[in-house]
């Protein structure tokens, strides 16, 4: 590889902000903050909103948003007079 064109590869800490959740591991990513990490050294540290262990899919708390299908949902709604006029 060239000297000198590569970003600089290094370890980061990834940590939530909306949990107590933190992760280790390498990126390119640029960042001005730092963090202690569990080994003890300094790792630069990259804050970020939604993690696995925050996001609804992965922790089970996920809504389920159709019940019933959305052509009977449409009907029940508005009817059968746009489904009629649709046919013409």
């Amino acid at each position: 590889m060239k000297e000198g064109i590569h970003p600089e590869y290094r370890p980061v800490v990834f940590q939530d902000v909306s949990g107590d959740f933190a992760f280790l591991t390498r990126s390119t990513i640029k960042t001005q903050e730092t963090v202690k990490w569990e080994d003890g050294k300094e790792y630069p540290c990259v804050k970020v909103d939604v993690s696995s262990a925050t996001h609804p899919f992965y922790t089970g708390k996920a809504k389920i948003l159709d019940s019933e299908g959305r052509i009977e949902k449409f009907r029940k709604k508005f009817g059968n007079a746009y489904a009629g006029s649709a046919k013409k």
